[in-house]
């Protein structure tokens, strides 16, 4: 192991490709005894009984250092050995329940922290990632490897018996990156700071990955700033980490600071990692997530910022590493702003929602749009459109979770829709019962125990995203309606002035996610790009909005009520079965 960081409740272990390969050499490394001194100040703080018998207090300074030693020689020897050879250990040989008791609880110490191995490599034909399966045996395997037998073996020579259960849990890191330098081309000199920065080229996670950030909640939105301050930062390249990410026909190169190591390496669930060449043509835009605070400015009205930078032709977002920033969804959200951004600026209209494409079962397809607000009910009324569907639909393909585009094809006077995501990032309560767990062997869950719990899963294909395909529905995702004779489930607007009002008013009843609440109004659902850019979008809207009309797409709204207390399962259920009586889907006879 090249080094290592504990902080809080991380383990970070930076290695270029040796660890341990033994046992001994294992509990002869410095971050064993690190967790083992880190384990017993824990007990003391707590006041545990485990602490007040095992290290008295008029010895505890001299077992310090006595019990990591004990540790070393029982992966060996038995405590009856030891204590032949080396007498001064015979009050641990009294205590041998609470000496096991000890073992078993540091075990579970160490495996309550989120463990993460990088493994830095240079580029060239012998790095790491042209083998990336054996770089991952060699060393976040080996590594669980190594924990679980060398605990075993302590545990066995300190009771004389063998456990009758044997339980094959991840003891050693959670996620494996492999991080190796990269040139690409750069805007300007400004930002060669960078270069030092080494990109991810494959990751590996043992799921179910459960974390914990410190913040389950997202609020406001990301403002634009008069002038780039990347010169006035200071990064310190080894702490530092760049997630290389397509976003849709974008990349994006998102930089992430150790202290969101959990938080970056979620990414993998939701955005495809771009290519090398993608990686040497460089970004459309840059994202720095976990500035040092004490060299973020001051002189700002908001810290979580962009600046357009339009002699260089890219855009730059900034987000200081404070607890305040530890949620998911300011990764995310900043990623597609700075995407929605973009894309405006060569005229396509961008999209906050669903997107899906229907086969029926007689071979006719459509693709549906869904748009609306933070939980207004789109993923979740997919979700009951895929679990409804079964014997109606022959395929259902996810085009966009929760951001995508619209643009104009011309040539053939239609439509297109692409997704920019090939995950999701959706709150567990409004998943079907049990669907999460399903899907756990490939789950990233976020905050578990918390409100606004949160999972992030594949749903779909970087060529599904990217394919663009004809749209048919349009659809603004009505939360807080009830539905009635003047309410339909599904609303067809009349006109482009009538579709043009409900979009702009966005209109949403918060659930929580963000520290909104009550009935909300955003500018056509989305304050990612949109409301930034407002005299931009206006345009564009006003043009799309016309195409879809002149080309009869289905304009509307559907009412997924789930903003209505009560409905939050029955709303998405009961507008996903709307659909599917609109698409004509008949069920297999």
């Amino acid at each position: 192991m090249k080094s290592f960081t504990l902080r809080n409740k991380e383990v970070i272990i930076h290695t270029e490709g040796e660890i341990c390969g033994n046992i001994q050499e294992l509990t002869n490394s410095p971050i064993f005894e690190r967790m083992v001194y880190a384990f017993m100040d824990h007990i003391k703080k707590h006041s545990s009984l485990l602490s007040d018998s095992l290290f008295p207090p008029e010895v505890e300074l001299s077992y310090r250092s006595k019990i990591v030693s004990l540790l070393r020689i029982l992966t060996t020897s038995s405590l009856e050995e030891v204590v032949k050879i080396l007498p001064d250990y015979g009050f641990f040989l009294d205590k041998k329940n609470l000496l096991h008791e000890f073992v078993e609880k540091l075990y579970n110490f160490w495996r309550r922290y989120e463990r993460y191995m990088i493994c830095h490599s240079e580029s060239g034909i012998y790095s790491h990632d042209q083998k990336p399966y054996r770089t991952f045996n060699m060393t976040v395997e080996r590594l669980s490897h190594l924990v679980r037998a060398g605990y075993r073996d302590i545990c066995e020579n300190i009771t004389g018996t063998h456990p009758r259960v044997y339980r094959q849990v991840d003891a050693g890191c959670q996620a494996g990156i492999i991080a190796v330098p990269k040139k690409w081309n750069l805007p300007s000199e400004e930002y060669a700071k960078l270069l030092s920065i080494p990109f991810i080229r494959q990751l590996m996670i043992q799921p179910p990955l459960i974390l914990d950030p410190p913040m389950n909640k997202r609020t406001g939105h990301f403002h634009k700033i008069p002038q780039n301050v990347l010169s006035s930062l200071v990064i310190e390249g080894k702490k530092w980490l760049c997630y290389p990410a397509q976003v849709g026909k974008l990349v994006i190169f998102i930089y992430f600071e150790e202290c969101f190591m959990g938080l970056g390496c979620s990414l993998a669930n939701l955005f495809e990692l771009a290519d090398d060449d993608q990686i040497s043509k460089g970004p459309d835009a840059i994202y720095l997530y976990g500035i040092n605070p004490t060299t973020f400015p001051s002189n700002l009205n908001s810290e979580t910022i962009f600046f357009d930078d339009e002699s260089n032709k890219i855009l730059i977002g900034f987000v200081p590493g404070k607890e305040q920033y530890g949620y998911f969804g300011y990764l995310k959200k900043m990623v597609l702003t700075l995407h929605n951004i973009v894309m405006m600026k060569k005229g396509i209209l961008p999209f906050h929602g669903a997107a899906f494409r229907i086969t029926n079962l007689d071979k006719s397809v459509s693709t549906i749009a869904i748009i609306g607000d933070t939980a207004a009910g789109k993923s979740e009324t997919l979700e009951a459109l895929r679990i409804m569907g079964n014997g109606y639909i022959a395929d259902l393909k996810i085009i966009a979770d929760d951001m995508g585009s619209f643009e104009i094809d011309e040539s053939n006077h239609q439509i297109l829709c692409f997704g920019t995501e090939i995950g999701a990032f959706v709150r567990l309560d409004d998943l079907e019962k049990g669907y999460a767990f399903e899907q756990i062997d490939r789950a990233i869950i976020m905050s578990p125990q918390k409100m606004n719990a949160r999972v992030i899963l594949p749903v779909t294909t970087v060529d599904c995203i990217l394919k663009g395909f004809p749209i048919d529905y349009i659809f603004y995702a009505n939360n807080y309606e009830e539905i009635d004779e003047l309410h339909p489930v599904i609303e067809r607007f009349p006109t482009v002035e009538k579709a043009l009002e409900v979009f702009r008013e966005g209109k949403a009843m918060s659930k929580g996610t963000t520290t909104s609440v009550g009935i909300v109004n955003s500018y056509f659902a989305n304050i990612f790009g949109p409301i930034q850019y407002l005299d931009l979008h206006e345009k564009i809207a006003h043009r799309y909005f016309s195409k879809f009309f002149k080309t009869n797409i289905f304009v509307g709204q559907v009412r997924t009520r789930l903003g209505i207390c009560g409905q939050e399962m029955n709303g998405p259920q009961t507008a996903a079965a709307a659909l599917m009586e609109l698409v004509g889907l008949k069920r297999t006879k």
